[in-house]
């Protein structure tokens, strides 16, 4: 078991061997193996990347990121300029429906909402704006629409997950509730967490997903 002290050293480790992270002002506290990185960053790009950063390190139960945008004088843009470079960046994303994704913009934060038909077009919805000059943060409010369901949803989600070298399907169980699919079980890391729940909404009929699943790096040596 790594104790808080070897996972806060280690999550500070991870922050500063990531090039793509300046992490002077990123302070990482770390309670119950719940992970909280606080303070300032200069992009929202910058704060995925050390979210990301954290849920990969070995032991981390949780990742709260509590870190704030504070965008450099250069790379401020008014709302109107970001809302056209947002509509402009959707326009050009090949996995974005045309008109489908409406955007918003208040003082930095881009709002996407609509209704798309896969999961993988919500999530690059989100990708084509998030890296934008002057975002402060993203809000993707899109939906899916409703399919129909193709063959037993329950068992195309479990032979995706054990089709995934990175998860290990064998403690993870799935439950439908009507168009909601609910994940239980242990999974090893953060990461694994993200990518089984990834997994589940991209299954065919799957309108919303509840995931459950406990992070414990035991979770191997638990059954």
């Amino acid at each position: 078991m790594v104790s808080d002290k070897e996972l806060r050293t280690s999550v500070q480790a991870e922050l500063q061997w990531d090039p793509s992270i300046r992490d002077e002002d990123i302070a990482v506290s770390v309670k119950g193996g719940v992970v909280t990185i606080a303070g300032v960053v200069d992009s929202y790009a910058q704060r995925l990347s050390a979210e990301r950063a954290a849920m990969r390190v070995k032991g981390a139960r949780a990742v709260a990121n509590e870190l704030s945008v504070k965008l450099p004088n250069a790379f401020e843009r008014s709302d109107s300029e970001l809302a056209h470079a947002a509509v402009d960046a959707l326009h050009w994303s090949v996995q974005v429906p045309e008109d489908k994704v409406q955007v918003k913009v208040a003082n930095g934060w881009i709002t996407l909402e609509g209704e798309v038909e896969y999961f993988f077009q919500r999530e690059a919805a989100e990708k084509a704006v998030r890296y934008l000059t002057g975002v402060k943060g993203v809000a993707n409010l899109v939906t899916l629409s409703i399919r129909p369901a193709q063959g037993d949803i329950k068992q195309r989600i479990r032979n995706t997950l054990t089709r995934h070298a990175a998860l290990d399907a064998d403690h993870v169980t799935v439950e439908l509730k009507g168009k909601k699919a609910i994940l239980g079980g242990s999974v090893r890391s953060v990461a694994e967490k993200r990518d089984a729940e990834r997994a589940a909404w991209n299954a065919p009929g799957v309108t919303s997903v509840e995931n459950d699943l406990v992070v414990t790096p035991l979770a191997e040596a638990a059954i």
